[in-house]
């Protein structure tokens, strides 16, 4: 039977204990196969910082405003080059009907993305803020990856912090992490043409915060990264943290390679998943949240997420279009989201984008004992 090194014990208790890991420390985690022990110690660090009873999902809506995008990202099945005869815009009037669909269903926010348009004018981005928020005021809009505000400076030609003012001014109310793929430059060119490298990406978020704003991280690993690469991603996100305290949460998931023009390599799979979110918990100490990607993973993954660092299920995106122009298609209704909460041993509860619970805890909630950790658990997606 395998025993755990004492190398890799240590760097677990060590993280376990809420020390810091070094970058060569969380390597050499990433290079081990113990994925249950490192599930483990991301559990642990889970309870230190969540110790409550429940774990929390929300209620949103990803809405392509638009596929017109002027760079190219090797990665991405979605995009479409700004002359291309399946270019859309989505009217006003369609967009604030999307709205309107996910308020019924107890949503709260929507996730405004698109391509990096190159005839739309900043005007024209805050006459959209303006429209949502005087329809829907009690609507977040989580809005414009940094690839895109990046973008928008160049096309009007303004200072980055006069763009974040004014969109803020316009009704802009969460940043979310898109676009960050892995925050090395080597990776950044080898998969994408015309797209904002590290160093700007995470201005985008450094400005956004000393105005006071709170957005996401990401990372999408799993393709021609180097584990020293992830680690140099997580990195960057934590020394960023450090200095601003503005990221709410964050997201990992896996590169899903079909109808790409990366489709040669082969998918991460599970246990790169959990193995690599597991790390993250353990390396963002000062990022309080982690959010399974059931979207990307699947429903049975995503629910074992919850045991591997995660303390959120992440959202019930009643629409997703970009990782599904990949080939993953994966659905969940809220009652799914909820058991599978339940299931793993928590009461579920609703937040929105700053991690605020939103709903009212009920008496009918079952009081449920939480079930440990277990190998068992584990040992059906080892061969994946």
């Amino acid at each position: 039977m395998l025993t755990l090194s004492s190398g890799i014990s240590c760097l677990l208790d060590k993280a376990a204990a809420g020390e810091r890991l070094t970058p060569d420390e969380g390597l050499a985690l990433l290079q081990s196969h113990d994925l249950a022990a490192i599930g483990a110690a991301a559990d642990a660090v889970t309870h230190r910082l969540h110790p409550e009873s429940f774990r929390t999902y929300n209620i949103d809506r990803n809405i392509n405003y638009t596929n017109a995008c002027t760079a190219v990202c090797d990665f991405c099945a979605f995009y479409r080059p700004p002359d291309h005869p399946d270019v859309y815009v989505l009217p006003m009037e369609v967009l604030l009907q999307k709205i309107a669909e996910t308020v019924a269903m107890g949503g709260d926010q929507i996730l405004l993305q698109g391509g990096l348009h190159p005839r739309l004018p900043l005007e024209w981005y805050e006459q959209m803020l303006q429209t949502i928020r005087q329809r829907f005021p009690q609507v977040n809009i989580h809005g414009f990856s940094p690839p895109e505000i990046h973008h928008f400076t160049k096309v009007s030609r303004l200072p980055l912090r006069t763009v974040l003012e004014r969109l803020k001014a316009a009704g802009l109310g969460s940043l979310p992490g898109g676009g960050g793929e892995i925050l090395v430059d080597r990776v950044r060119r080898a998969i994408t043409r015309g797209k904002v490298l590290t160093d700007d990406w995470l201005n985008v978020h450094r400005v956004w915060h000393q105005l006071g704003g709170r957005s996401s991280a990401t990372m999408m690993f799993g393709h021609v990264e180097t584990l020293a690469e992830r680690i140099e991603h997580l990195e960057r996100l934590r020394q960023l943290q450090d200095e601003t305290g503005g990221f709410t949460a964050f997201i990992c998931w896996t590169f899903q390679p079909e109808n790409t023009a990366l489709d040669h390599l082969p998918p991460a799979g599970a246990f790169e998943y959990l193995k690599t979110q597991a790390v993250s918990r353990l390396y963002l100490d000062n990022v309080r949240n982690i959010q399974s990607s059931w979207v990307t993973q699947g429903e049975k993954t995503g629910q074992l997420a919850l045991l591997f660092g995660a303390n959120d299920m992440g959202s019930l995106m009643i629409e997703e279009n970009v990782v599904s122009q990949a080939g993953t298609v994966h659905y969940l209704s809220l009652d799914s989201i909820r058991r599978c909460i339940r299931n793993a041993g928590y009461i579920p509860r609703q937040r929105n984008v700053f991690y605020e619970l939103i709903d009212s805890e009920t008496e009918s909630e079952p009081q449920i004992t939480r079930r440990p950790l277990s190998a068992a658990a584990v040992l059906p997606i080892l061969p994946s």
